[in-house]
């Protein structure tokens, strides 16, 4: 994987392209996160759970609880949403370029925080197809916690292995579950947007 790491006054960026990947692949990973996130990144990563489990077609509103320690040592139970575009800052939504998107919300540590709901830093992953497979950018912004440059490029670190990794696991993953029929057991939802930055908005998921 080809990455490259920019920093401006929002946050960190991270620009990255595979071979060998598509979309479909990448929107079905993020609705099946449990299937995958100890592959996504072994060696830091340990079992998630959904607090708020995806609806099938739809994972925004949904939960996970995703326990990890990155490269500082610091081991961190995050409670973290998907995220409907309309409640996301208009400032955030403006790095919206690719044509499949997701963003999500940390919210806290502990179950108290979804009961706040107020989201301390987003999350946004976003990819398009391309001739070789497909290209795609990985955001950490702030929210109400302002990361300092050092703490974005802990992330990016963290971050990098997790998108490096789609490479090694999810073609095979994907293919594997084609099997499983049902719905509630493998979900699909499909992240294709129309419109770029805060106008962008989901084609195929339900309409507010």
């Amino acid at each position: 994987m080809d990455m490259q790491i920019t920093q401006d006054a929002m946050g960190t960026h991270m620009d990255w392209k595979h071979e060998g990947v598509t979309p479909h692949m990448i929107d079905w990973f993020w609705s099946n996160l449990e299937k995958a996130v100890l592959l996504w990144h072994p060696e830091q990563h340990e079992p998630l759970v959904w607090a708020v489990p995806v609806t099938p077609g739809d994972p925004r509103g949904s939960v996970h609880i995703a326990p990890q320690t990155w490269n500082d040592g610091t081991r961190q139970n995050l409670y973290i949403r998907f995220e409907k575009l309309e409640d996301v800052p208009a400032e955030v939504r403006d790095y919206i370029v690719y044509e499949h998107v997701v963003i999500v919300g940390g919210l806290g540590f502990g179950p108290e925080s979804m009961a706040k709901g107020e989201v301390f830093a987003y999350r946004i992953h976003q990819w398009e197809k391309t001739d070789y497979g497909v290209v795609g950018k990985s955001s950490a912004i702030d929210g109400k916690k302002k990361a300092t440059p050092e703490e974005g490029m802990i992330w990016a670190a963290h971050c990098g292995q997790e998108i490096g990794n789609w490479g090694v696991f999810l073609p095979q993953l994907y293919e594997l579950y084609k099997v499983v029929k049902n719905p509630l057991y493998n979900p699909f939802a499909d992240l294709a947007v129309e419109g770029k930055g805060r106008d962008a908005r989901f084609r195929f998921l339900p309409q507010a």
